[in-house]
């Protein structure tokens, strides 16, 4: 707990915004999910209100993630500020600009059926690469500057950047495709083209919050630093794993539940894999200690 209270008072200002917009997201994309069950309405498709649930979940957590991950980072303040800055306003441009289509219903990607859907989709692009650009930035900061002085944490927050790199450029190529096919006057085939990559994008969005999350409750064990950074390497290994995997399914159009069994079985033993890793940190955290008042005479042996 004490933990958890020192990220919130100790954490600069812009952290401290990021994590507030953070939660302002996330708290969105819960309100949209109720309004979507309550309403009946489709799960499916491009007009959905399910898309404003899922950027405003994701994007919320991811902001929250990138802030507290690259917190970690010995960087120089007015590049962290300038680059978390970016990162939490295209966050916000990116949610407000979806969830606003999806209230109109009217698609947010690939649409440039008016001059300001035109608008729409390609400020959402532009969104895009300027998250791009700032994790690019963060990652390049990650790989150069020292980092955290526990090895286990530094391969943690570097794996995880890099990671989530490979989710938004992945989302990038999405967006190129469907461009392209939109342009092209085949809308329908944007959606199914930029679709078969979503599997990749959303399994390697969220390393940035697992893999230095593991890290961070590893040091609340009581394993040396040695045996901390290998259990790290294990789940990068994993989480390496399961992103390539994954990936390949998803460039050659094969269904992450189509795939063939080997394949198959790769894919769940690198998450079980990753997930091991997190139980086994859990089991290793050594439980506070508590000294209990003993009288004077009993502690006096009278």
């Amino acid at each position: 707990m004490n933990a958890l209270t020192g990220i919130r008072h100790d954490g600069r200002r812009a952290e401290k915004t990021a994590y507030a917009v953070g939660a302002a997201l996330l708290l969105g994309g819960v309100v949209h999910a109720i309004v979507l069950i309550a309403s009946g309405g489709s799960w499916l498709g491009p007009l959905s209100m399910r898309k404003a649930v899922t950027f405003g979940l994701s994007f919320g957590l991811t902001l929250a993630s990138v802030a507290w991950a690259t917190s970690f980072l010995t960087i120089r303040p007015r590049l962290r500020t300038i680059l978390l800055g970016a990162f939490t306003v295209a966050s916000v441009a990116e949610v407000a600009l979806v969830s606003m289509q999806a209230w109109r219903g009217v698609p947010s990607h690939f649409n440039f059926e008016t001059p300001f859907d035109t608008a729409v989709s390609m400020s959402l692009a532009l969104g895009g690469g300027v998250l791009v650009l700032t994790v690019i930035g963060f990652t390049a900061a990650a790989l150069v500057e020292p980092g955290p002085e526990a090895a286990s944490l530094r391969l943690a927050v570097r794996a995880g950047l890099v990671v989530l790199l490979v989710a938004l450029s992945t989302g990038a190529v999405m967006i190129g495709r469907g461009v392209v096919a939109a342009r092209g006057g085949d809308p329908q085939a944007a959606y199914t083209t930029a679709g078969s990559l979503k599997p990749l994008h959303a399994v390697a969005m969220h390393a940035i919050l697992v893999l230095p999350a593991l890290a961070w409750i590893l040091r609340f064990t009581r394993w040396p630093e040695t045996h901390r950074l290998l259990v790290v390497k294990l789940a990068v290994a994993a989480d390496a794993v399961l992103t390539a995997v994954i990936g390949v399914e998803s460039f050659t159009g094969v269904s992450p539940f189509a795939a063939p069994l080997p394949v198959l079985a790769l894919s769940a033993l690198a998450a079980a894999a990753l997930a091991g890793t997190g139980i086994y940190a859990l089991s290793g955290i050594e439980p506070p200690v508590r000294f209990t008042r003993v009288p004077i005479g009993k502690a006096r042996g009278r």
